[in-house]
C-alpha cells in the first residue's frame, strides 16, 4: 500500500471517529499525529500498515519507549492504534485485529498539582489589576473567576458563547468533551465578574454594529482564526498573572486551577459525585484522585506539625 493510500485510510478512520463518537478536535488532532508517526515508522521498515502483525506493533511501542516518550503518550498512541485496527477489521480492510491483545504501558500515578487558597486569592487579585486597559482587566478577572468557580477545562472556557452567559445566570451551560453538556453553578464573585465583562462586551458589540461588522458570538473574542481567545494565549496570560500575584509560575497552569477547584470543594465537604458532574468526568475513578491529594496533604501536615513526628 502506498503512503497516500495509508494516509487516506487514516483520514477515513478519523472522519468516522468524528461522526460516530463526536470526538473533540484536540483528540482528533492527537490521533492524527500518533497514527501518522506510526505509519511513517512502518514505512521506513517497508511494512504495510494493513499487513503488520502484533509483533510489529509491539516493536513500534518498544521504539517509542526507547525514545523516552512518557507513559501517557505511549498509552495514547496504543489507544489510537487499537481503534484504527478495530475500525479496519469492521470495514473489512483486514480479517483480524493485531492490536486487540496488546497491553498498554499504563499511566504514571502522579497526584495532580494544585494551589492553596492563598495562591488562588493572589491570582484572582492579580487578574483584576493586570491588563493594558480597563477592558483587559475586566476580561482577565472574568476568565480567572470563571475558571476557579467552575473547574472548566481551558478549551471549554475560551470557547464559551456569549449567549450562554447572558441574564446574570446562577448556572452556566458548558459544552465539554464529546459535545456533552453540563450545568455548573457560579459563585457570587464569578457572577459579578461576568456581569462586568458582559457590560464591556455589549459595548464591543454595539461598536461592531455601528461599523457594520458582525459582532463576535464568543464571550472572549479575539482575532485568532477560531474567533476566540486561544488556549496558548490563555496559558501565557495565566503565567503573567502568576508573576504579578507573586505565585511561582511553574506551579500555575489552567489545569492547576481546575485541580484547585476540585480539591478545595472536596476539602470543604462537597460530594464526590457532584464534583464529578461539575468537572465533566465520565468515570468517578478519575475524580477520586482528589481524595488522594487531600490524604497526601493531611499526611504532610502530620509529619510537619505533630509533636511526635520524626523530624529526622
Amino acid at each position: 500500500m502506498t503512503a497516500a493510500a495509508t494516509a487516506h485510510r487514516i483520514q477515513t478512520f478519523l472522519e468516522a471517529q468524528a461522526a460516530e463518537l463526536d470526538a473533540a478536535p484536540n483528540t482528533q488532532l492527537a490521533y492524527a499525529r500518533d497514527l501518522t508517526n506510526f505509519a511513517q515508522w512502518l514505512d521506513r521498515r517497508g511494512t504495510d500498515p494493513m499487513a503488520v502483525d502484533r509483533a510489529g506493533i509491539e516493536d513500534y511501542l518498544i521504539h517509542c519507549e526507547a525514545q523516552g516518550l512518557a507513559r501517557a503518550t505511549r498509552a495514547r498512541r496504543l489507544s489510537a492504534i487499537r481503534q484504527l485496527y478495530r475500525f479496519a477489521f469492521e470495514e473489512g480492510w483486514r480479517n483480524d485485529n493485531p492490536a486487540i491483545q496488546i497491553k498498554g504501558p499504563g499511566r504514571d500515578k502522579r497526584l495532580p498539582k494544585t494551589l492553596t487558597h492563598d495562591e488562588v486569592d493572589r491570582l484572582l487579585a492579580a487578574a483584576a489589576e493586570t491588563g493594558r486597559s480597563a477592558e483587559d482587566r475586566l476580561r482577565n478577572a472574568c476568565l480567572m473567576q470563571l475558571l476557579y468557580a467552575t473547574g472548566m477545562r481551558v478549551s471549554e472556557l475560551v470557547s464559551l458563547p456569549t449567549a450562554a452567559a447572558r441574564g446574570d445566570p446562577r448556572m452556566l451551560l458548558v459544552r465539554g468533551k464529546g459535545g456533552k453538556e453540563r450545568l455548573v453553578p457560579l459563585s457570587p464573585p464569578a457572577r459579578a465578574a461576568l456581569a462586568a465583562w458582559l457590560e464591556a462586551r455589549e459595548a464591543q458589540d454595539s461598536a461592531a454594529r455601528g461599523a457594520r461588522r458582525t459582532p463576535s458570538r464568543f464571550l472572549f473574542p479575539s482575532r485568532a482564526a477560531a474567533g476566540h481567545l486561544t488556549r496558548h494565549r490563555f496559558y501565557t496570560l495565566i503565567k503573567e498573572l502568576a508573576v504579578a500575584g507573586g505565585v511561582a509560575p511553574a506551579k500555575v497552569t489552567p489545569h492547576t486551577l481546575r485541580h484547585a477547584f476540585a480539591t478545595h470543594l472536596l476539602a470543604g465537604g462537597a460530594d464526590l459525585r457532584a464534583i464529578q458532574t461539575m468537572l465533566g468526568h465520565a468515570d468517578i475513578s478519575t475524580t477520586e484522585i482528589y481524595t488522594h491529594v487531600l490524604d497526601a496533604r493531611l499526611q504532610d501536615l502530620v509529619f510537619e506539625h505533630h509533636p511526635l513526628a520524626d523530624k529526622g
